[in-house]
């Protein structure tokens, strides 16, 4: 009896053996990513327009084996690249310096005092709240109890501040 979808025979191999290549996966170094290749496996066989396949079996752990080596070798290659930038980009004698010139500094400087009186221009409350919560890393709700207001004074404070500074940004940026 023939499916009518075409790659059933794999895809019903797949089924019936799919704890048969997790293990396979795991058992060669897979660890925690093994779930993700075996779905990677459905999604190749699903999208395949291969005949039939004489051992489906042995088929579907080549697949699974492919997607783990291909998978290491990107892995490898992205921690290579993210090493060589890194190594280029932290060289002090590479010509980059080691804190921002004066006038970047002044600049930033001016800036920062700009977006404050952004935020000083939406009330004392309003910026005490972005200051505690966004500058400072409080939580909201230590933020609302130190301001002797409810949390949703606190949210609603903070959507303010953050749509006046986006608008800001769209202006000057």
């Amino acid at each position: 009896m023939t499916s009518p979808f075409p790659g059933a025979g794999l895809e019903a191999a797949f089924l019936a053996h799919r704890d048969v290549l997790l293990r396979f996966l795991r058992a060669r170094g897979a660890g925690d990513a093994a779930e993700d290749l075996l779905h990677e496996v459905w999604l190749r066989i699903a999208a395949s327009k291969s005949g039939p396949v004489a051992a489906p079996l042995s088929y579907l752990m080549r697949t699974a084996d492919s997607l783990m080596i291909d998978r290491y070798r990107s892995q490898r290659q992205a921690e290579k690249r993210d090493r060589d930038w890194s190594d280029s980009h932290t060289d002090a004698s590479a010509g980059v310096a080691p804190e921002p010139s004066p006038e970047r500094h002044v600049a930033a400087m001016q800036e920062a005092a700009k977006v404050m009186g952004v935020l000083d221009g939406l009330g004392p409350r309003v910026a005490r709240a972005f200051r505690r919560h966004r500058i400072d890393g409080m939580p909201q709700r230590d933020v609302a109890a130190e301001l002797g207001v409810s949390l949703s004074t606190v949210e609603s404070d903070l959507r303010l501040a953050y749509r006046a500074l986006g608008e800001w940004k769209e202006r000057h940026g």
